[in-house]
């Protein structure tokens, strides 16, 4: 089982003897499934068999599916002559140019005309079902290998981002521990320079820097975004219908993120947690199309 974009596009084209119907489905993304139909009322006793058929075969999606048809050119026109319009034609001109004792003749090509051929009717449309149904089948079966293409590929660039996320994150757990002795120093001057005619107490400043850093730690939130991040990885290399299962990963890892960057003040966590949040929210959007 493969993992489907919801962007695709299918054809199917079948001939018979009189016509040749052609179906076209596009597909693009949607939360929910969502049908428009472009073709002749020739075809709207079936058009709930077509819509059944796309329901089973995909779980998302806005399908636009354009069924359009045209006359076969024949060779051999004869085969559109009908006989009972010749006879028919015969029977009621004959008499009366014998009545009027005029010599009756006609050309073989006079019956050539479009009057004398078979009229479209319940043999027409029943050859225009069956058609539409091969065509409409040969359609979703482009469109699924399309859509299955296409979700290869749109996989492949989520999980080039995942990785520049994943060095950002690794850079942001270098960079943590250097974070204490950054910010003590930095309590240490301010205190100097606002109480420098007063006597600290060592113990008890240290106390609160600890305090302090511990409200700053992101320990936890790199430990809770490696665990999205590994789920996320294995969604995206799992198959079926995993879109919404991303999205609630991605708000997850989101969420951890966000946190990071507000408990960080060091310069250079704080540039890495911008990337981090470019490359989720590329993956956001593309992973929109997913199935």
């Amino acid at each position: 089982m493969s993992v489907y974009s919801m962007t695709g596009f299918g054809k199917g084209e079948s001939a018979g003897s009189g016509y040749t119907l052609t179906t076209e489905i596009k597909s693009v993304n949607n939360r929910f499934k969502d049908f428009k139909f472009r073709m002749s009322s020739l075809f709207n006793p079936i058009e709930i068999e077509l819509r059944s058929k796309v329901e089973n075969e995909f779980k998302r999606g806005s399908f636009d599916i354009s069924i359009s048809y045209k006359k076969n050119e024949k060779a051999n026109v004869e085969f559109q002559v009908d006989p009972k319009k010749v006879a028919a034609f015969l029977d009621l001109m004959k008499p009366i140019f014998d009545e009027k004792k005029i010599s009756f003749q006609v050309s073989p090509v006079e019956f050539l005309r479009s009057d004398f051929y078979w009229e479209d009717g319940n043999d027409r449309d029943d050859e225009m079902s069956v058609l539409a149904k091969k065509s409409f089948a040969l359609a979703i079966v482009a469109l699924k290998s399309s859509r299955s293409s296409e979700g290869e590929k749109l996989v492949s660039k989520l999980l080039e981002h995942l990785g520049v996320y994943e060095v950002c994150l690794n850079e942001v757990e270098k960079l943590k521990n250097l974070y204490p002795d950054m910010i003590k120093d930095k309590l240490t001057q301010k205190m100097a320079e606002k109480l420098k005619d007063f006597k600290i107490d060592e113990s008890r400043f240290l106390q609160e820097v600890v305090y302090y850093l511990e409200k700053l730690e992101v320990e936890e939130e790199i430990t809770r975004a490696r665990i999205h991040l590994g789920k996320l990885k294995a969604v995206l290399n799992s198959s079926g219908e995993i879109g919404r299962q991303i999205d609630f990963l991605l708000q997850e890892l989101g969420r951890e993120t966000n946190t990071m960057g507000s408990k960080s003040a060091h310069p250079d966590i704080s540039s890495n947690v911008v990337e981090m949040k470019v490359q989720l929210e590329k993956i956001r959007e593309q992973a929109l199309n997913l199935e």
